[in-house]
């Protein structure tokens, strides 16, 4: 017997009476742009329900296991609960134009990353490992801080740090993303002094030293100890984004300061990107200008750059699975903390943009209801290979 998305009854009772649709249709019905405390109840309460005792730790973390305590194979699988603003109401389409005439879910977090949670809690609950673990760690604040994943692998009790794979839940079109740049942010700070406008040259001008700055920035990736092209994604980027400086229209302005994005690719880290450009402004902007390089105040490390090797067995085998591609992703995520201890990959259903434009964290952001099943079954193949 089919089901209206394509599923068969076979394959639904895979998921150990676990609708994933179902549940993500309740799911995106709990905003969580602000508070994700009911929707953190609810997943409570799904894994309760099937006999599964979640935890909740220091950093907001929704925590369960299944399988051997002396499992040979752990892989953890991770997504978060948080989405950003607005919120955007659930809608149930079953026309579907924008995905090829399939149902879809729409509404804040049907893909990102509700939907790819709904796939990894179907493999989680169908998969019964013996002599392997399976661990579900799921973070709070995926989109501001991350404070959640930083407990992760910071706490007494990290599981990511004994995980041979983890799997990150983000849509990615079920394809298997083994790389992703990292994001910094930081201000260029330039301090010279006031003087009257008409007499220009008794003042030393911080806007007009921008010139030099913008210049440093434009060759910032020439340098001789700059990190080359990276085999999945290609070059770093830095790019300034906004200024600010001056008061007074008739005044030589005595500061300014200019916030810079630098989207990073192994194996460079914030420390030695700080480093360099610090090096390189002290350079090329005058002596009488001072200059200061800032990264933008935050409680948790930036996500940096990270990358598992494309022959990894998590790769192989949950491409295989899915029939997705293996490539980068192409948005900042959780698995940057996640990378350092295990080869991570992230997967989902869903995706980041259509044809149309923006999908997630966007007003039109939907989910196919036949992708969140592909993925949950290509999940708990996966699982049944690793750690059954």
């Amino acid at each position: 017997m089919s089901g209206d998305d394509g599923s068969t009854a076979v394959e639904d009772a895979a998921f150990a009476g676990f609708d994933p649709v179902e549940f993500l249709e309740t799911a995106v019905q709990h905003d969580s742009h602000e508070d994700v405390g009911p929707m953190r109840e609810f997943l409570c309460e799904t894994l309760e329900s099937r006999g599964v005792s979640p935890r909740i730790d220091d950093g907001g973390n929704v925590l369960a296991t299944r399988g051997s305590a002396n499992a040979e194979t752990h892989v953890v699988l991770n997504t978060h609960i948080d989405t950003v603003s607005p919120h955007v109401p659930f809608e149930r389409d079953e026309s579907g134009d924008e995905a090829g005439g399939s149902d879809v879910i729409r509404g804040r977090g049907s893909c990102d990353a509700k939907g790819p949670l709904a796939a990894l809690l179907a493999a989680f609950f169908a998969v019964d490992p013996t002599e392997g673990q399976v661990t579900l760690a799921i973070t709070p604040d995926e989109e501001v801080l991350s404070t959640g994943a930083y407990e992760l692998v910071t706490g007494e009790d990290s599981p990511t740090r004994d995980a041979d794979a983890v799997i990150v839940g983000e849509p990615t079109d079920l394809d298997v993303c083994t790389a992703a740049k990292g994001r910094f942010q930081g201000t260029i700070h330039l301090t010279g002094a006031n003087a009257h406008a008409a007499e220009p040259e008794t003042g030393t001008n911080a806007v007009a030293a921008l010139e030099s700055v913008l210049a440093a920035i434009r060759t910032f990736g020439e340098r001789d100890d700059a990190p080359p092209e990276h085999p999945q994604l290609g070059a770093a980027t830095l790019t300034p984004t906004v200024v600010e400086g001056g008061e007074a229209t008739n005044q030589v302005p005595a500061d300014c300061a200019l916030t810079i994005d630098r989207r990073s690719v192994p194996p460079e880290t914030a420390d030695e990107f700080h480093a360099a450009l610090t090096d390189q402004l002290e350079a090329a902007v005058p002596d009488d200008v001072g200059v200061e390089f800032r990264f933008t105040d935050r409680p948790t490390p930036f996500l940096e750059a990270w990358d598992t090797d494309p022959d990894a067995e998590i790769v192989d085998v949950l491409a295989d699975a899915s029939g997705g591609e293996v490539r980068p992703f192409t948005a900042a995520t959780e698995a940057s903390y996640f990378a350092a201890d295990a080869p991570t990959v992230v997967f989902g259903p869903g995706v980041l943009a259509d044809d149309e434009g923006a999908v997630a964290h966007a007003p039109q952001e939907y989910v196919r209801v036949d992708a969140v099943r592909t993925a949950s079954r290509a999940l708990e193949e996966t699982l049944r290979t690793l750690v059954a």
